[in-house]
């Protein structure tokens, strides 16, 4: 696949609406042509503990920023017609997911490639595990600030270019 955009959300709580930053890598013809991140005002507007302690983000972070709809709106032309890369894919389509739905917005047809799937199928078992700093490793990507949205989409987007 020589063209994607890998996508990471990081939640603010245990429900799936409450993304709180989203990164975006655009791969054009198997290169890096942007990277962008925002922080986003969650749905619902709480931070549990446990994300706090994953990803480092309070309400602090994001009580100022805008709601998903606008920063939607301002990245969607960037990655138009590009199908998403994801490391869990599930996860991040369920967030995608949910916060359409929380936003009463029409969910496209998005299309997602997992690339922990495929990492599971080329690697198997000569890798320890196959989670995010692991795989990105193994394709000679330093993950140095994973649960970082942007640093994750960019692990996921060498990860992609290596394997997909």
């Amino acid at each position: 696949m020589n063209s994607f955009a890998a996508i990471d959300f990081e939640t603010a709580n245990n429900l799936p609406s409450s993304v709180c930053s989203v990164g975006i890598v655009i791969v054009r013809d198997g290169r890096i042509t942007a990277r962008l991140h925002r922080k986003i005002r969650p749905v619902p507007n709480h931070y549990d503990y446990h994300n706090t302690r994953v990803h480092g983000m309070t309400r602090r972070d994001t009580d100022f920023e805008v709601g998903f709809p606008l920063v939607w709106r301002e990245l969607q032309p960037l990655f138009a017609g590009l199908p998403f890369v994801a490391h869990n894919a599930p996860f991040e389509e369920r967030c995608l997911r949910a916060v359409h739905e929380a936003y009463n917005m029409p969910y496209p047809d998005y299309t997602f490639h997992c690339t922990c799937r495929t990492a599971r199928k080329v690697f198997g078992k000569a890798l320890p595990n196959h989670r995010l700093p692991t795989v990105s490793a193994a394709c000679g990507y330093n993950l140095t600030a994973h649960h970082h949205a942007l640093a994750d989409a960019e692990a996921c987007a060498a990860i992609a270019i290596k394997i997909l």
